[in-house]
């Protein structure tokens, strides 16, 4: 059983477009993503769209969430820099009736069944939403994690950091972010996860898209021109 794993898609359509092409989602058992989907690209009805079209199992991101605020006329404090809030208020201004719609139901969690494993999705941590795990974080908050998630795997974001690990039986799994890395490699992450009878299996892509279709956008909408930098360079430079 093959699944495809996304995260932290930040509207980047030509990204998540380029992983469709490459891996069809029509040859996995299903599609996990793991949040964030929205804010930063300028194609944030796209990528909802294409979600929903294929039947994503989705979650809330730290992005999204703010997006649904400004959605309900809220706001928000983080962040305060005015490059960055208009890329969460544009976004909003943007969605359609039946983005909006699918936004606002999102969970912030997901616990899935599937061939004897309890697979959690979450978009920071188990623990904590906006908590970033990386590679280098301490085997200690590992085995934290494990203790209290009650999971066979645990599937996550944010951190924007492809990995996997496995502690205390618990396998971990970032599958790196979809639309914008911040490694110096500007290529889309995405990993897939193999079940098998008795062990898994993970194996983490990086493929190219047309950045240009991304800065071409961003400069039309007339949105800050460092994000377009950003996508090109693979940095985070805010």
């Amino acid at each position: 059983m093959n699944i495809l794993l996304l995260s932290d898609i930040h509207g980047n359509y030509p990204a998540l477009a380029a992983i469709a092409e490459k891996l069809p989602p029509e040859k996995f058992a299903c599609i996990i993503n793991c949040g964030d989907s929205t804010v930063y690209a300028p194609f944030p009805n796209q990528v909802l769209h294409w979600l929903q079209e294929h039947d994503a199992i989705s979650i809330l991101g730290n992005t999204d969430r703010k997006v649904i605020k400004l959605l309900k006329g809220k706001s928000f404090k983080k962040p305060s820099m005015p490059e960055k809030r208009i890329m969460y208020t544009k976004t909003a201004e943007a969605l359609n009736r039946t983005n909006k719609k699918y936004l606002l139901q999102l969970p912030k969690k997901r616990i899935l069944h599937i061939r004897k494993r309890t697979v959690g999705i979450f978009h920071g941590s188990p623990e904590h939403a906006n908590e970033f795990l990386f590679p280098t974080t301490p085997e200690n908050r590992f085995l934290e994690l494990a203790d209290c998630c009650n999971c066979n795997i645990v599937i996550t974001g944010h951190s924007h950091t492809p990995y996997h690990k496995k502690i205390a039986g618990v396998d971990f799994i970032n599958p790196g972010s979809t639309g914008r890395m911040f490694d110096g490699d500007p290529s889309a992450s995405c990993a897939v996860l193999t079940l098998k009878k008795k062990r898994i299996e993970v194996r983490h892509y990086r493929i190219s898209y047309c950045i240009d279709d991304v800065v071409r956008e961003l400069a039309r909408q007339q949105l800050p021109p460092i994000y377009g930098q950003m996508y090109k360079r693979g940095k985070k430079l805010n």
